[in-house]
């Protein structure tokens, strides 16, 4: 009996997450629908011209918003990541513990600098947008993992978006190679279209031979395997996942359990916010595999935390609406 269900690593943004127009994309020449990188500088501008006391703040980053579901529906996690000792910072260590999720930065110093924030732009049609100051988590590194506790984990979780930086690649290779030497198994999340669009080459990289579950959603497939077509894609992603989950948004989901692919329906909802969708599919499924539940029950159970999630505005559910999910699926 491992200690860990999952042990996570990724980026550590607080996400500042406010509702806009699509004037307001056209007033600054943002790009609708993705996640780019922006200096401080910019973020800055960008938040003077919004509300902020209309906006929500917690810890986040894709693979904490997971991490913390597996904690919320009663599962035990392990998140690596870097913040710095600033006002953020301190948030971040403080709302990652008050969720339930060990980390490292438990009992340690925070260096100096600044803590990264992610600006999540909601637009009506419930898409979300984000424009990202990675500040000090650009420095993530393998100095950040522990690798005591990854070999106490069943599950090693790796965020897409840290193949960004070279340490942050290096980190992600030398977590998967730690895991795999250790029979810890491996899963891989894309993340969002644009890491695999620009750094498909470095992605391959970190796949290496396969790993044991990759999640990942219809646009991503697409581009990674070069397809035309899902059922294409499917097919091509066999070839480095041993199982796999492949999002659908308002259609559901595919998962692929290594031997049949299996089709989650999806629980009807009025979509008001899509952040935290993939990464709240993630973490339920993930908590589903590692205490008893199938694969179709696991997906099962994702899909209704993901119909609650985008039902409200930000990526995560509180306490008690996830443990209301466990309970309705049981």
């Amino acid at each position: 009996m491992k200690k860990y269900d999952v042990y996570g690593i990724g980026n550590a943004l607080v996400d500042i997450e406010v509702e806009v127009d699509d004037q307001f994309f056209a007033e600054n020449e943002i790009e609708k629908g993705l996640m780019t990188l922006v200096e401080e500088e910019r973020q800055a501008v960008l938040l003077s011209g919004i509300n902020r006391e209309k906006g929500k703040m917690q810890c986040g980053g894709s693979a904490a918003n997971t991490i913390i579901a597996v904690s919320q529906f009663g599962g035990n996690s392990f998140y690596s990541c870097k913040v710095a000792n600033d006002e953020e910072g301190q948030f971040y260590q403080k709302d990652l513990k008050s969720n339930g999720v060990a980390s490292n930065l438990e009992g340690s110093t925070l260096p100096a600098g600044v803590t990264g924030k992610c600006l999540v732009m909601v637009t009506p049609d419930a898409e979300r947008t984000m424009n990202t100051f990675l500040g000090i988590t650009a420095d993530f590194s393998s100095s950040e993992i522990d690798e005591l506790r990854l070999c106490e984990a069943e599950y090693l979780y790796i965020e897409g978006y840290l193949i960004t930086s070279e340490n942050g690649r290096e980190a992600m290779k030398k977590a998967k190679k730690v895991a795999e030497a250790n029979g810890v198994k491996v899963a891989l999340t894309f993340s969002d279209p644009s890491m695999v669009k620009y750094f498909k080459d470095e992605m391959t990289e970190v796949v290496g031979a396969s790993v044991d579950l990759l999640f990942c959603n219809e646009e991503e497939a697409m581009l990674y395997t070069n397809s035309e077509s899902l059922e294409e894609a499917r097919q091509e992603l066999k070839k480095v996942a041993k199982h796999f989950v492949i999002t659908q948004g308002s259609n559901g989901a595919v998962i692929y359990d290594g031997d049949t692919f299996i089709d989650i329906e999806p629980y009807k909802t009025k979509a008001l916010d899509t952040n935290g969708a993939g990464d709240m599919f993630a973490g339920a499924f993930l908590f589903g595999i590692t205490n008893g539940h199938t694969y179709a029950g696991a997906g099962k159970l994702a899909s209704l935390a993901s119909s609650r999630v985008v039902a409200q505005f930000g990526p995560r559910l509180e306490l008690s609406q996830a443990r209301d999910v466990l309970k309705e699926i049981n």
